[in-house]
């Protein structure tokens, strides 16, 4: 487990016992001073759920959504805009996020047996509300609500594992079924759930129509993958943009006015949420970005009530893919020198004496290695779900799930595929991000381009391998084209040792 270090007084600084040694040197960029400009106080903005019995089952999606360990951790640390690098002794954890970064995949590798119990916990919690009695999640409009929630997580599960049971019904054990045949579940599932879903605004937590064709414009865009196909079927590609026009054109969702509104702690209902996560400090905990990214007297610029565990970054070419004038840039990454609410420079008095810094916390989006002595202070941190002054380590941040932005690039890049045209539905995200229209598109130029609006939203790995680019080489990562089995990630050793005495064991991913 990561190390959890005392903060001893409330001082500049923080002392530890060990530091790291042999740092190369940092290249250093123009970077100012950072003291939150919007001061985002302690007050709760919140949102309670509705009181209509299926608060058990849409609660599971606060599990691992954003917080370490679990579907997060490898939906992001898999790919190049997110990385745990090794700070001497801190943050190695058996070497399981060093081998996920380079793409070293065992049944052990770090989140993944997170990802898949979360997911579980999920459609057992569906299962047992759509097989009860109880006349309050007894309605069309109940079980409609519980279909997309479990087609929800069972996407989950066949864009990371594939290879997964689909179990409708509490208790009862079931075969191993094919990528392709939860692919057909999952479509099949939402397209019964829509006609008893609402139709106008979904209720704060819940799904509506929107929801569910927000979340087939996502499946049918990775059908190619999900199905095995060597290019994408146009059918599959109309679907896709079908699916995000009835959202689009439903007239229940706009863009809001800054890309900041969407993610920052009073989000309650933005206008392009869809679905959310509804994380709130005091109702629905979960939300741990500010601990998970942090460094440890970083404690001090927000006056938080738990020290942070100096864990996540993002890669330099990641950050550098950002406009300079980009605001996505300025609200997805904290960069520069650090200081505490009085204006002070934050210290670490445990530098390592190689690091030109010094004492002074200085967030630089060059990291000098993956391991074994990653700079204390290096890379740009992780600052998209914006904290708030004398915040507990529970976020009040929603959580989108399924948002306006994403429909739209979506329904753009299947245009592009089918006829190269989906430039002006980008370019609509470009415009309030302040940066100048692109003149024309690319894949590659469409990737870049959900990279930048979509960071740390868990969807850069699902992207990279639609893309052809899960294999390429980054920052401390090899070229893994000669292994293509791992477009899945290995199914956890815990889950096939839980279920080998059993009448239906599960077996492992071709190739692990």
């Amino acid at each position: 487990m990561k190390k959890i270090w005392k903060l001893v007084s409330i001082i500049t600084a923080t002392l530890t016992v060990v530091a790291c040694t042999d740092l190369e040197e940092e290249l250093k960029g123009d970077f100012t001073s950072t003291f939150p400009t919007t001061q985002f106080g302690s007050t709760n903005v919140n949102k309670p759920t509705p009181n209509d019995g299926l608060g058990g089952a849409f609660a599971r999606v606060l599990n691992g959504t954003a917080n370490h360990g679990s579907y997060f951790s490898v939906q992001e640390v898999s790919t190049d805009e997110a990385v745990i690098t090794q700070k001497g002794g801190d943050w190695f954890d058996g070497g399981i996020w060093l081998r996920m970064h380079r793409h070293e995949f065992d049944p052990q590798v770090g989140g993944i047996n997170g990802a898949w119990g979360d997911s579980y916990g999920g459609i057992t919690q569906c299962n047992q509300l759509l097989a009860s009695t109880d006349p309050q999640v007894s309605t069309p409009g109940a079980k409609a609500q519980l279909r997309f929630l479990r087609a929800y997580f069972y996407w989950r599960l066949m864009d990371v594992f594939g290879r997964v049971k689909i179990t409708t019904q509490p208790l009862v054990d079931v075969p191993q079924s094919t990528r392709v045949q939860v692919y057909n579940f999952v479509v099949a599932e939402l397209l019964a759930a829509i006609p008893d879903l609402p139709a106008g605004k979904q209720d704060y937590g819940r799904a509506n129509k929107s929801g569910a064709y927000a979340l087939l414009s996502r499946v049918y865009l990775n059908a190619k993958v999900y199905k095995g196909l060597a290019d994408h079927d146009p059918a599959d590609l109309d679907a896709a943009i079908a699916a995000a026009d009835e959202v689009i054109n439903s007239g229940l969702y706009s863009l809001d006015a800054e890309y900041k509104d969407v993610f920052d702690p009073d989000n309650v209902e933005a206008a392009e949420h869809i679905f959310v996560a509804p994380f709130d400090e005091n109702t629905g905990g979960g939300m741990n970005f500010a601990q998970m990214t942090l460094h440890y007297p970083s404690q001090l610029t927000y006056d938080l009530r738990d020290q942070p565990w100096n864990g996540y970054s993002t890669l330099e070419e990641f950050y550098n893919s950002y406009e300079a004038t980009d605001k996505r840039r300025a609200q997805n990454f904290i960069v520069g020198p650090q200081l505490d609410l009085n204006g002070t420079p934050i210290l670490d008095l445990a530098f390592d004496p190689d690091d030109e810094d010094g004492a002074p916390i200085n967030y630089t989006p060059k990291i000098n290695q993956l391991a074994p002595s990653g700079s204390r202070q290096a890379g740009a941190r992780l600052g998209k779900f914006s904290f708030k002054i004398g915040q507990i380590p529970e976020q009040d941040n929603d959580f989108p799930l399924l948002r306006l932005g994403e429909v739209l690039l979506n329904k753009a890049e299947a245009q592009f595929r089918k006829d190269g045209s989906g430039l002006a539905t980008i370019n609509q995200l470009r415009a309030r991000a302040g940066v100048a229209a692109l003149p024309s598109l690319t894949e590659g130029v469409i990737l870049a381009e959900r990279g930048r609006e979509l960071f740390q939203e868990a969807l850069r790995r699902t992207d990279l391998i639609r893309f052809g680019a899960w294999s390429n080489a980054w920052w401390e990562k090899p070229n893994t084209s000669g292994k293509p089995h791992q477009i899945l990630m290995p199914i956890p050793i815990e889950q096939i040792n839980a279920t080998a005495g059993t009448a239906n064991p599960l077996t492992q991913n071709p190739g692990y």
